[in-house]
């Protein structure tokens, strides 16, 4: 009998979002076509994504980071989703623990709260004492293969009445690779050794902290890490300009140390994801979504750089192929170069400033605007998979950036990464740790 009750929770689920979804793609159509308003279309489906469990809201916050994939107004509201689906209850909760750990499961802790100290998109956290220790435990909602499964599938419609509507960028690469991370997500086993990697790359960091995995509390459905104190972000915005200088070049750290000397990145730059504690030290807090590039591919984001620098037209050609565009051309260049432009030019000058001259809370849609009308007219692009999350990561930062509103030498520590770089170092480098990690990682 429970497994029909699920099964007919996951139908009506599922009609529901078929009909709500179905509903939101006509009126996108009309808007697209015939140039209706978008807000309240926008509004309707931010409103039905946030109140869902399950990757359908990861993927359209994932969405709302591409440059110009879709409207303003879309993005405005997709925007503001936050990882706040509707906790499991108790019972559930033990139902599922039960599963997870054997019928004696909360024997193993010294206290266990029932209410859930955080609720995303994938699954809850439950604060815990275990031997003594502060844990958190996240414990995943149930029944995620098969809502990930329909969730991709409800992607895939989007991208193919995308490409109907509009030929500028070629989605089927970004649709692949959405897909991959988004199923990869689930293994809890690989989120573990995501953990490890990092614990790895930052072993002589004070500035990042990196949560313990308890292996023996843990699962491919649970993962049970030790509990790291701090504050979300926005609980800084008030502070000293010093704080939040501070914890902005902890942040630049965090996310572009692993970059630059790894080939990884912490691919999900949701606000949810990180605090920061009484010293404006950083703390990572999930691991589900990690990339790891080929060392070539970081030399090519390095490249690009230079080539931006230097007005290097040969060097930019070579730098978009290491990234993985095709067919490039003098017209192609010139309009990835707006992008580009606008991505590095913090990091042009040598000087304390803000991430962006903005406040913005639509940060870069003038760029990425221009960027979609000039492709249109050279007959679009087709974005390579690697670029989604390197894209993601900047615009995620960058509003992680703007909402600190520091001023820091972007310059100075983008040079002390990036100085020196050496491939062959970077692949030895990435090759040991991803072997420590007992990671299997091909490219």
């Amino acid at each position: 009998m429970d497994e029909i009750n699920k099964f007919s929770k996951r139908v009506a689920r599922y009609a529901n979002l078929g009909t709500s979804a179905g509903s939101i793609a006509l009126k996108f159509l009309g808007t697209r076509l015939l140039n209706q308003e978008h807000e309240k279309n926008a509004e309707d489906l931010k409103n039905i994504l946030g109140n869902l469990k399950g990757p359908i809201m990861k993927i359209a916050q994932l969405l709302s980071t591409v440059p110009d994939l879709l409207p303003e107004e879309y993005v405005n509201e997709l925007t503001k989703l936050q990882s706040n689906a509707p906790p499991m209850g108790w019972n559930f909760v033990k139902r599922r623990m039960k599963n997870e750990l054997g019928f004696d499961w909360l024997d193993s802790f010294d206290s266990f709260e029932k209410e859930p100290f955080a609720a995303a998109s994938l699954g809850q956290v439950h604060r815990a004492v275990y031997k003594g220790e502060n844990v958190v435990c996240k414990l995943q909602y149930p029944d995620m293969n098969s809502i990930v499964d329909a969730d991709v599938n409800q992607l895939k419609l989007i991208f193919s009445i995308y490409k109907k509507i509009d030929t500028s960028i070629d989605t089927s690469e970004i649709q692949k690779e959405i897909s991959v991370r988004i199923k990869e997500e689930l293994e809890y086993k690989q989120e573990q050794k995501h953990i490890q990697l990092f614990n790895l790359i930052f072993n002589k960091f004070n500035e990042v902290r990196i949560p313990k995995v308890y292996k023996e509390i843990s699962t491919n459905r649970l993962i049970s890490m030790n509990f790291l104190p701090g504050n979300k972000l926005l609980h800084f915005k008030k502070y000293p300009h010093a704080v939040r200088q501070k914890i902005a070049k902890n942040m630049f750290t965090a996310w572009y140390y692993p970059f630059y000397k790894y080939g990884v990145i912490h691919g999900d730059p949701h606000l949810g994801n990180y605090s920061s504690d009484k010293n404006a030290n950083i703390n990572l807090l999930d691991f589900g979504c990690i990339r790891i590039f080929k060392p070539s591919f970081v030399k090519g984001v390095i490249d690009l750089y230079h080539a931006i620098k230097d007005n290097d037209t040969d060097l930019a050609i070579h730098a978009y192929e290491s990234w993985g565009f095709e067919n490039i051309s003098k017209d192609l260049i010139d309009v990835l170069n707006i992008w580009a432009k606008f991505l590095y030019s913090p990091l042009m000058e040598n000087k304390l400033r803000k991430m962006q001259d903005t406040n913005s809370s639509t940060y870069g849609a003038e760029a990425a605007s221009k960027v979609h009308r000039e492709l249109k007219k050279i007959g679009g692009v087709k974005p390579p998979r690697e670029f989604v999350f390197m894209d993601r990561a900047a615009i995620g930062l960058g509003s992680v950036f703007l909402h600190l509103d520091a001023k820091l030498n972007w310059y100075k520590l983008f040079h002390e990464l990036i100085d020196g770089f050496n491939e062959n170092i970077l692949k030895k480098r990435q090759k040991d740790a991803i072997k420590e990690a007992k990671m299997e990682y091909t490219f």
